[in-house]
């Protein structure tokens, strides 16, 4: 039998460094738009990424998307991933904080153990690399393995001796793969999103829908005894990202396992309502080019 082929990201394998190449060389003036003429004929070879894109921007948006809308969604992405770019290209990118951060601020400030939940949103990626300016604290990040991997590649280069990688590429690996990061004072970050690797699925409210979304995040810091912070990082020009963050959840001595959690479900549904909030704002900054979260019945909440 025929081995399956491994997982990659879109695009040629040189169209990173192309990339960055042409932001060396380029006045942004002429750069943007040829990054727009590119996003517009990545369009045309990507179908199911353009499927799931107007799937997902019919709820947020409210309405059948046109064409402009997609490619505006498709372009917010490539300007993410230039922002990534130019961090590696060496360019300053440094972290504000958003109303309710204040508990993620704390523990920047003071660290310590914590498992750090995030979305495929904005420059969410670049939390793991300067987040708030606080370069000191040490972050192993949860990913897939993919192949042409460049932009995360380069990144584990330039922030490597505190920013490391824990490649899972199954759900079943992942305790064995966070041993030996859980057992340091390093932050552990994750994503909160997809569903194709996610080992624990809960249902909440989101977009009018019941849908799943991963809450293996939870069931880890049952098992390590670690907090959880979430939270995603919204861009505001090419060199600064506003983080948007949730309270702290702790873990209590003595209660029960259950109680925990139904706190931790009430947690992850607040952060969603915030989330949504954020998205209704700035509808083209999730970056959900695979099929949506299942929608698995019942009537919608209202966030209070």
């Amino acid at each position: 039998m025929q081995a399956s082929r491994p997982a990659r990201n879109p695009g040629p394998s040189w169209g990173y460094r192309f990339l960055r190449g042409c932001d060396r060389v380029l006045p942004e003036a002429v750069f943007r738009p040829v990054r727009g003429i590119g996003t517009a004929i990545a369009m045309v070879w990507m179908p199911e990424q353009r499927r799931h894109s107007r799937d997902y921007l019919a709820l947020v948006l409210g309405r059948r998307p046109g064409w402009r809308d997609i490619w505006r969604h498709f372009f917010a992405f490539e300007e993410a991933l230039m922002v990534k770019l130019r961090v590696i290209n060496g360019r300053p990118h440094r972290t504000v904080y958003g109303a309710g951060a204040e508990d993620f601020r704390a523990w920047l400030e003071g660290g310590g153990p914590v498992l750090l939940g995030t979305f495929h949103v904005g420059v969410s990626d670049l939390l793991g690399c300067q987040i708030g300016g606080y370069e000191a604290q040490q972050v192993y990040v949860v990913r897939r393995r993919v192949g042409n991997s460049h932009d995360i590649d380069k990144l584990a280069e330039r922030f490597g001796g505190r920013l490391h990688f824990v490649w899972v590429n199954e759900p079943g690996e992942m305790i064995f793969a966070l041993k030996e990061a859980a057992a340091t004072q390093a932050a552990i970050a994750m994503q909160c999103d997809r569903m194709e690797f996610a080992a624990r699925t809960e249902e909440f409210e989101f977009l009018g829908a019941r849908r799943r979304f991963p809450f293996t995040i939870y069931h880890l810091a049952l098992i390590f005894g670690r907090p959880v912070l979430l939270s995603v990082g919204l861009p505001d020009g090419r060199e600064l990202a506003v983080l948007h963050a949730s309270p702290r959840f702790d873990l209590r001595p003595g209660e029960p396992r259950g109680q925990t959690l139904e706190r931790a479900r009430a947690h992850f549904q607040a952060f969603l309502f915030q989330l949504e909030e954020l998205l209704v704002r700035h509808p083209y900054l999730w970056f959900n080019f695979t099929r949506m979260n299942p929608p698995v019945g019942g009537p919608a909440a209202t966030p209070t």
